[in-house]
């Protein structure tokens, strides 16, 4: 499924670095043997360690010849050391080729302050988000999040659904640039430049906060250029691009003409706009009318989910970030630390998420042999997880994907 928008025809060379301060989890630290892909496994917290766990099986069976070695990140490492993408860990991404990641807690900043250790408080610590400044950090500009349908899967909304959202990664009202308090010389530069800016002169310093959604040409260009790449070698005959420029005319503005512009490059391939409220409407009334959506950060946020739940839920949820030079592959849910020890979250996000990554390291033959696991055991119904109506655990539903192999 994956396999001819993924395959990558060139790789960094890699250096020859020491291991990092941690043991791998699965592998011994002395190789005999070079192994082809080095493989960054990073759990996170709650579930994500579980539905990873499960998912070492699926590729143990399948003879993955690649080296994984372990990460630290999540709230954890956040807690004892006021940063949950420590240093070690960049490292780690930066000699590996791609990275798998279960899942990570995360929590408003005033929450994060109470959590962390007593002698890390007051030390000018701030949580950030570890995913999202991964994928600031190593450009992982495409964030692609396929919502297929499985047959025999009973949790479908519709069986004919197959839609692939593409969502910028990097920008938008991810960006990062957020103000609170707003200096006064900020505002008074926002009122110099924008009058409707003026309505806010009265509201208290600490009753205002600012975040700017950055929308640039560059980003624009590269999520609907990865679409229009995967309809046309996907067979798909229509890109819907998905935004707000009635209200937002500025950045939505510029999302949308700049898709008018490359769509013209792909006069086999139909272009469709829609408003991003209309669009979570017809995603309900009409799901399989559409095949691949593209938008910005925060609208691909929110379609994503509301389409995973048409085809299971978060259960069902992989994706892809996406660079030019390395990538990172996640199920879309998070940790639910309510389910953490119980061994019933659904794993079938994270296997499908690690499909993903077999075809974008090339390895096709294994990626087409997972795909036609996960539909077998699916279609076939025997073995279901809680979500599904079923009684299976974690790990059961993993061996049974496995057992398809």
């Amino acid at each position: 499924f994956f396999g001819v928008w993924f395959t990558i025809k060139m790789k960094l060379a890699m250096q020859s670095i020491s291991q990092g301060a941690r043991a791998m989890r699965y592998f011994s630290s002395t190789q005999t043997q070079l192994k082809r892909h080095k493989i960054a496994w990073l759990p996170g917290d709650g579930i994500g360690i579980e539905v990873m766990d499960a998912t070492k099986l699926v590729l143990d069976k399948l003879q993955l010849d690649a080296e994984l070695e372990h990460g630290d990140i999540g709230w954890e490492i956040w807690c004892n050391e006021g940063n949950p993408l420590p240093d070690r860990t960049v490292d780690l991404l930066k000699r590996t080729d791609c990275a798998l990641f279960g899942a990570i807690t995360s929590k408003p900043k005033d929450e994060a302050d109470l959590e962390l250790k007593p002698e890390l408080k007051g030390k000018g610590f701030v949580y950030t988000s570890p995913i999202v400044g991964m994928r600031q950090m190593f450009d992982l500009h495409t964030n692609m999040r396929p919502c297929k349908a499985y047959k025999g899967n009973p949790l479908n909304y519709r069986n004919d659904i197959d839609l692939v959202i593409f969502r910028e990664n990097t920008e938008g009202m991810y960006s990062g640039v957020e103000f609170f308090p707003v200096a006064p010389e900020l505002r008074t530069a926002i009122s110099t430049h924008n009058k409707k800016f003026k309505r806010f002169e009265g509201v208290a310093a600490d009753e205002l906060a600012l975040t700017l959604r950055c929308i640039t040409k560059k980003g624009a260009e590269r999520i609907i250029r990865s679409a229009f790449e995967f309809a046309k070698n996907n067979g798909r005959k229509n890109v819907t691009v998905c935004e707000k420029p009635n209200v937002l005319r500025e950045t939505s503005g510029l999302f949308i003409r700049t898709a008018r512009q490359i769509a013209k490059e792909y006069p086999g391939i139909e272009l469709w706009e829609t408003n991003i409220d209309a669009q979570c409407m017809w995603l309900i009334k009409s799901p399989q009318n559409y095949g691949v959506i593209v938008t910005s950060n925060l609208f691909g946020d929110i379609l994503s989910d509301l389409s995973a739940q048409l085809v299971g839920g978060l259960g069902f949820a992989a994706s892809g970030n996406i660079g030019d030079k390395y990538a990172c592959f996640e199920p879309t849910h998070g940790s639910a630390p309510k389910y953490f020890g119980k061994g019933v979250a659904n794993p079938m996000a994270m296997i499908c998420t690690s499909q993903m990554m077999l075809a974008w390291l090339g390895e096709d033959e294994k990626a087409q042999k997972l795909q036609a696991a996960i539909a077998t055991t699916l279609e076939e119904g025997k073995v279901q997880c809680k979500d599904m109506g079923g009684t299976a655990s974690t790990i059961e539903m993993a061996k049974a994907v496995a057992a398809k192999i």
